[in-house]
């Protein structure tokens, strides 16, 4: 099966703040009808690369094309083709969802088909509530469906499941997939990569404004680690787990008490446990766990938070 066109490329990307290289010659495509997610640590420069796509941001270098369009210099063009949900967007408390719906649609001059966006995002019977009294999941799908109200082709997410309990973000990310399913293209950036791993057809890793990875979930994996599990347990002791083992396990790492080892085969967990009795170590809490984006995301970009 082809691979489907482009419909957004960015070729060199770069913007800086002072001295600060928010990003830093970024390449990429993003392809019609896909999820594609931008994860990295808080700074890494997800936002303002996509701020750029959009055309909110002036790039300081680096060409940008979206639907064979110029986000600045077709801006009024762009507009009527894309959604957005801003990382920081409200709306005034005192809004109602229905005049939230009317406002927004006047800014496309054309009608929209608001009634069945609110059936489908289950925000109808809300209609004449006011935005400080919906729910936290309630709010997002009022978000969702104002960036759907234009028909767009490309539709952007800025973190949008954050502060949402598990019920209202699986319920976000069921409405994603049929966003996509509806022939659109989603560009998703979030710091969660349960959610990233879920949704996306593939992910771009972005760290101190620069691309480390790109590629589907499952193929970020295994390129990562080569490895289909990993095998945790905690240790007081001192010794080089890896020179121990002379190398038959595949990766081993130490974080503090806990070492964990990236293993190819279920046998795995019988040979560490043996070889750690026979050996006299003492060890506790051990787990086998599959190997997830996540652990892509701390290998690429280190366990340290940054503000």
């Amino acid at each position: 099966m082809s691979e489907k066109a482009a419909v957004v490329t960015v070729q060199g990307l770069r913007k800086y703040y002072r001295n600060i290289k928010a990003v830093d010659g970024i390449d990429f495509e993003i392809r019609e009808g896909e999820i594609f997610g931008i994860v990295g640590p808080n700074g890494a420069g997800k936002t303002t690369t996509v701020e750029c796509i959009e055309g909110l941001r002036v790039p300081d270098a680096g060409k940008i094309s979206v639907l064979n369009l110029d986000p600045q210099k077709d801006k009024n063009q762009l507009k009527r083709q894309i959604g957005i949900q801003l990382q920081e967007g409200r709306l005034p408390d005192r809004l109602k969802v229905r005049e939230a719906i009317d406002l927004f649609d006047s800014f496309y001059g054309i009608p929209s088909n608001h009634k069945k966006i609110l059936d489908e995002l289950g925000l109808s019977e809300k209609a004449d509530s006011y935005y400080e009294n919906l729910s936290g999941g309630q709010k997002q799908r009022l978000v969702v469906a104002l960036s759907l109200l234009g028909n767009p082709k490309i539709v952007f997410f800025d973190e949008l499941s954050t502060g949402l309990d598990p019920q209202a973000r699986r319920s976000i990310w069921d409405t994603v997939r049929s966003i996509r399913n509806s022939g659109k293209t989603v560009v998703l950036v979030t710091h969660f990569m349960d959610e990233a791993e879920f949704l996306c057809d593939r992910v771009a890793v972005i760290d101190y404004g620069k691309l480390l990875a790109l590629d589907s979930p499952s193929n970020l994996i295994k390129s990562v680690f080569k490895s289909a599990m990993k095998i945790s347990f905690t240790s007081e002791q001192e010794f080089d787990f890896a020179q121990m083992m002379n190398g038959k396990l595949g990766q081993v790492q130490r974080d503090g008490n806990t070492i964990t080892v990236y293993c190819t085969s279920d046998a795995s967990i019988v040979d560490i446990v043996s070889f750690l009795m026979n050996s006299g170590i003492i060890f506790d809490h051990i787990s086998v766990d599959k190997l997830s984006l996540e652990d892509v995301f701390l290998s690429l970009t280190g366990r340290k938070v940054r503000d």
